[in-house]
């Protein structure tokens, strides 16, 4: 009752706020957990969770994922409640918890396991998981994995996958539903081909020589009487991480055959990397796919947790839609909208900032950069602290999303900090003078690290101010002050002189160059391995070039590309198919 009482009072104080919104925005805007990884102490305590599962129970979403003491359950896929559960045995270490975890539905049961190269951990069951009621349906497992995933056929037989690592492959064994112990000897499922896949190359820029890929991170799927094993790789730090898949006719075996592209691809934009992750299905049985991004500035471990739609065409090839994938997208539904996004597009994208205040060389513009890792910072905590950004002329301002950034984190947040509290006012202007209240959070008790904000009632606006009223930790510090909506201007004109030049040498890699649009800020690459399969995409903004180093070197591809400014897209250009 308290909680509604406080939402009602902020849709009072906010007029334009919709009471119940129609989209959301990547990454997800959920109360991380401080990283419980003490070796890493070092660089500061900071916001880390990964490696999430989904899985749709009695009509609900229910997510969890790596080191947060708990998990979220969510009836809209917006509003996610945090469950505190520590699922591993007081004998373990105090900052230990589940670790990549396995979900699994079996009939009207809920499973958890977590990671682990040991034997004999706990296997949780539940049926009322809302309720945090739970219990070991096997108190000590016989086997044990790291990166497990559980998949029950439709004929009932049970099957755990598992393995991380850049030796060995990753690999399934079937389980007695009745024991919970094996049948059988575990199977080879899929081992990374680098040699011949560009994607799957370890390193950034996939460049590294070095160092071999890992996979990691399995799932499974199960459409049209084929089977989708989805795994994660080269590696979590890398704007690159991705998801792949390989596709059989039965749940075990090395007889998959694999996708030449990731299912799951977000090497650009504001957060990058769409990897380890899981696909399951909404209310209305549409496929969405929820896997790792990566900020990777506190260290390399530092990740969020982004949400795409997904699904498999007409001639069963499965894909997921990361275009635009940190822009707002619609929330499941019963209408026409999934796999859609609304026509609402970045307006502030390097345009002037004023600040109250700055912190060394945290600039106010990395606030309006598209670049979580960096960010501005304040001098201070201070209420009245404030952010101001000119969206340079009049626009149609639809959604706001407030990126906060960890700033000197105190030191005794560590694991699962609760009862910490995001305050602030956002306001508009139309000349920087007169200000009107677009949103007041001044009263709000909850933890918003990644707060989305959807109008109901558009405004037109020049200036958005975010002003500060409380912070839980650290600085008034801020990786993305994000305005979206339509500059009421013409759309980019179409990218000209676009040309591919495929590597001779080596045919995983490509140089990808066209003509600068001058009224665009960024361009969406698409490609694929046909003409109709252009499924994934990589935003590049402020160049006209891109090292293209992720193809199969076995097969043609094809690619179009389309400008992009605070108005829209262009028309994409006819497709370029290179040998």
């Amino acid at each position: 009752m308290r909680n509604l009482i406080l939402a009602l009072l902020f849709f009072a104080n906010s007029p334009y706020v919709l009471a119940q919104q129609k989209t959301f925005c990547n990454p997800i805007n959920i109360d991380y957990g401080y990283t419980p990884i003490p070796n890493f102490s070092e660089w500061g305590r900071h916001r880390a969770t990964a490696d999430p599962v989904i899985v749709l129970y009695k009509g609900d979403y229910y997510l969890f994922s790596t080191n947060q003491w708990g998990y979220w359950w969510s009836s809209d896929m917006l509003n996610w409640k945090f469950i505190s559960k520590k699922f591993l045995r007081p004998w373990n270490h105090a900052y230990d918890e589940l670790c990549a975890p396995a979900v699994g539905i079996i009939g009207d049961t809920m499973i958890v396991f977590g990671s682990t190269y040991t034997k004999n951990f706990t296997l949780w069951m539940s049926t009322n998981p809302k309720a945090n009621e739970w219990k070991p349906l096997v108190d000590s497992f016989e086997i044990g994995g790291w990166d497990p995933a559980f998949f029950t056929d439709d004929d009932g037989r049970l099957y755990m996958y598992n393995g991380s690592s850049n030796r060995f492959p990753t690999y399934g064994i079937e389980l007695d539903r009745k024991t919970f112990k094996p049948i059988g000897t575990r199977q080879e499922i899929y081992f990374l081909e680098d040699w011949r896949y560009g994607w799957q190359r370890f390193g950034e820029y996939m460049d590294n020589t070095f160092l071999d890929p890992f996979i990691e991170g399995s799932w499974m799927t199960k459409h049209n009487e084929k089977y989708y094993f989805q795994y994660g790789a080269p590696g979590t730090e890398m704007s690159g991480y991705a998801d792949g898949v390989v596709v059989g006719n039965k749940p075990l075996g090395n007889e998959f055959t694999a996708q030449s592209d990731p299912l799951s691809f977000k090497p650009g934009g504001f957060t990058r990397g769409a990897g380890h992750g899981a696909t399951f299905r909404d209310k209305w049985n549409n496929y969405w796919h929820v896997s790792t991004m990566v900020i990777g500035v506190k260290n390399n471990f530092e990740r969020r947790i982004g949400i795409w739609p997904a699904g498999f065409d007409k001639d069963d090839v499965m894909w997921c839609n990361t275009a635009f994938g940190d822009y707002p997208l619609y929330l499941p539904s019963s209408g026409k909208e999934f796999g859609s996004r609304p026509n609402w597009y970045l307006l502030n994208y390097k345009k002037p900032v004023q600040v109250s205040s700055t912190l060394a060389a945290y600039s106010a513009n990395y606030a309006v950069d598209e670049n979580i890792k960096t960010y501005w910072s304040a001098a201070s905590a201070n209420k009245g602290e404030w952010i101001q950004t000119d969206l340079g002329k009049f626009s149609t301002v639809n959604a706001i999303q407030i990126n906060y950034a960890d700033q000197d984190v105190d030191s005794n947040r560590l694991g699962k900090y609760n009862g910490q509290y995001h305050q602030y006012r956002l306001y508009y202007s139309t000349d920087g003078k007169k200000w009107k209240v677009l949103m007041d959070k001044s009263k709000n008790q909850t933890d918003v690290p990644h707060d989305y904000i959807e109008l109901n009632n558009p405004v037109q606006a020049r200036f958005l101010k975010l002003e500060n009223i409380h912070m839980p930790t650290g600085k008034f510090a801020i990786s993305g002050l994000r305005v979206f909506g339509t500059g009421n201007g013409p759309k980019p004109d179409t990218v000209k002189n676009f040309i591919v030049l495929r590597t001779e040498k080596d045919k995983r890699s490509a140089w990808i160059k066209w003509r600068p649009v001058e009224n665009a800020y960024a361009y969406n690459i698409y490609y694929g391995t046909a003409p109709d399969k252009l499924y994934n995409c990589v935003m590049v903004y402020d160049a006209n070039d891109y090292w293209f180093k992720v193809m199969d070197r076995e097969k043609p591809y094809c690619f179009s590309i389309e400008a992009i400014n605070e108005n829209g897209v262009s028309a994409r250009t006819q497709v370029n198919k290179v040998e």
